[in-house]
């Protein structure tokens, strides 16, 4: 008898993401068994009663997703469940705290096919600024920005301490090149984005963060992305089905156009569902991060 599909849901959180339950059992999991307020220390451990407990077959229907909220952590816990592992007894793990890393990779992709679409750009080369930038979202997008060859700004919007210290953080932790500064008032949000070619919104829920009068300043604005879904919305203008109209209170910089949450959250959507069903399917054992995420929202898009 085939051995049922099973997914090992670590969380450091006292409690594990419905969401994530959600999309693992649509994925095609049969048996989610959830673990909350997980340590570092103890993913080891967790790990290997994993996989010694099924055989060669059955880890090729197991998996392992791991969430939280804070992302350096989850790549931490990526790294030692990979180590964990003991050859043929090795599983595929998936790490996607607080959907920021499907969120990033999902919002940039869309990013990037607008400024292709409707500007004739690619991403290297091109300025971009990160509002909410030192949240989970924010520091994902950024990252896979970065890394996608944009000069990339990301924002805290209360301290610059706080920016320059995650933005070496980040950098040093995958290699990429962010820079980072605070904009505490509509004057401070004005100069970022006179200079920018791309704007992300991954700011706290339920929050304008770009008025009328901010994007009046902008000067070069190609495309900016918002993944509020909760009124009022992040970007003055934007719908959340938005997928390319045009930015009505640009008016320093024609052709710029805007992205809203519900487009991007439909890619993300449908790339969470996509890495999930990867591990079911693959024949090796595979280890996704933002990396993997970001590849395959591209091929979405």
């Amino acid at each position: 008898m085939e051995k049922r599909t099973i997914i090992h849901l670590f969380d450091p959180m006292p409690h594990n993401s419905p969401f994530d339950m959600n999309m693992a059992a649509d994925a095609g999991f049969e048996v989610l068994l959830p673990y909350s307020n997980v340590k570092l220390e103890e993913v080891n451990s967790l790990v290997q009663d994993a996989i010694f407990s099924r055989g060669p077959a059955g880890v090729k229907r197991t998996a392992i997703f791991i969430g939280g909220r804070d992302i350096g952590l989850a790549m931490g816990m990526l790294n030692a469940a990979k180590k964990a592992m003991v050859p043929p007894f090795e599983v595929s793990v998936f790490a996607d705290p607080s959907g920021a890393f499907t969120t990033a990779a999902a919002l940039v992709a869309c990013v990037e096919r607008e400024l292709k679409n409707k500007h004739g750009k690619e991403l290297p080369g091109q300025r971009a600024v990160v509002f909410g930038g030192t949240g989970p979202v924010g520091l994902a997008t950024g990252v896979i920005a970065s890394l996608a060859g944009v000069d990339t700004t990301i924002v805290d919007p209360f301290n610059i301490e706080t920016a320059l210290q995650k933005a070496d953080e980040y950098n040093a932790l995958c290699g990429s090149k962010l820079h980072g500064t605070y904009a505490s008032s509509d004057a401070d949000k004005a100069r970022l984005v006179a200079s920018a070619d791309l704007v992300f919104c991954c700011a706290k829920a339920g929050v304008e963060v770009l008025n009328a009068d901010v994007l009046a300043d902008a000067k070069r604005l190609k495309v900016a992305g918002d993944v509020n879904a909760v009124p009022p919305l992040g970007i003055a203008g934007i719908k959340l089905k938005h997928f390319g109209e045009p930015l009505v209170h640009v008016v320093n910089a024609p052709g710029a156009v805007g992205i809203g949450a519900l487009a991007v959250g439909d890619v993300k959507y449908r790339l969470q569902n996509r890495l999930l069903a990867l591990m079911l399917s693959t024949e090796k054992p595979v280890y996704l991060d933002f990396r993997d995420a970001f590849q395959r929202a591209r091929e979405l898009v």
